[in-house]
């Protein structure tokens, strides 16, 4: 889709453009029901989003914030404001199943009917499949990584997974226990399995450099359910606090788990290393 856009933009020369929203219109809705359950898992925060689309040639990204205003905007609203006014869009491509306005109203028809009105064209794309024939798919990429099959997501996605951030100060536990960790905040609703991961970091070298990783909770040393991604580099020592630094997951050694005590949780953070050292020396960076 995105190849597509940008092929139009040069031919025509238009500005390759994307509307995306914030937060995801099931995930407000999910929110406004109060059923926090149906909210779509995050495959990437918005960081990584705005990063991927601007390596795919796209030069104008338009965040639009869903809220009451836009779930109850008209679909001819929508049109007026947003593409019209807004975009001044020029051509227009969109899924096959696209819908829009308040209550899904708006469809591919009403859509070229105003195209006509207002000097926009419309195209639609159809299901892209991989080679078996299976529907690429932003859902199918969340049950990849919901049961931590980094294979699939990476096919699916066309990129090994990863989450991007700024490394903040923890509560240096892993210091006191032989294994400095580098953290980051993780979005809220976070698509990947907590576990144990091989990783590589990016940003802190001119190279990847090799780690070891905890996406979760921390059950063992903390209660508050908030989410991390700590990250014990094998061979290095960096000072990467405030750095931006990108954590590209290639393999799940477990799930997490909570320990009796800390020499325990010692004893499997040290496995986890070996683990990760000996998937690197058969499969390198």
């Amino acid at each position: 889709m995105l190849a597509r856009v940008c092929q139009v933009a040069r031919e025509r020369s238009l500005t390759p453009a994307v509307m995306t929203f914030e937060p995801h219109p099931r995930e407000y809705f999910a929110t406004l029901n109060q059923r926090p359950e149906l909210a779509p898992t995050r495959i990437s925060g918005l960081r990584d989003k705005l990063a991927a689309l601007a390596r795919y040639g796209v030069s104008q990204v338009v965040v639009e914030r869903f809220n009451a205003r836009l779930a109850e905007m008209s679909a001819n609203a929508f049109i007026e404001n947003l593409l019209v006014q807004g975009l001044q869009a020029r051509w227009l491509l969109v899924g096959e199943d696209f819908r829009f306005g308040h209550k899904r109203s708006g469809d591919i028809d009403l859509l070229r009917e105003a195209g006509m009105r207002h000097g926009f064209e419309v195209q639609t794309l159809a299901d892209v499949t991989d080679q078996q024939g299976h529907r690429i798919s932003s859902s199918e990429v969340r049950t990849a990584l919901a049961v931590g099959d980094l294979d699939r997501a990476r096919h699916l996605l066309g990129h090994p997974y990863h989450i991007s951030g700024h490394v903040i100060h923890g509560q240096k536990l892993g210091r006191t226990l032989g294994f400095p960790t580098m953290n980051l905040r993780v979005a809220e609703r976070c698509a990947a399995r907590s576990g144990i991961y091989v990783v590589q970091v990016y940003g802190l070298a001119e190279r990847p450099l090799p780690a070891v990783a905890s996406l979760g909770v921390r059950p063992t040393v903390e209660d508050r359910g908030r989410v991390l991604l700590e990250s014990h580099l094998l061979d290095d020592t960096v000072d990467a606090y405030g750095k931006l630094v990108r954590v590209e997951f290639l393999h799940k050694l477990r799930d997490e788990e909570k320990f009796p005590d800390l020499p325990s949780l010692t004893a499997a953070i040290a496995e986890d290393a070996r683990n990760a050292r000996a998937y690197f020396a058969v499969h390198g960076l």
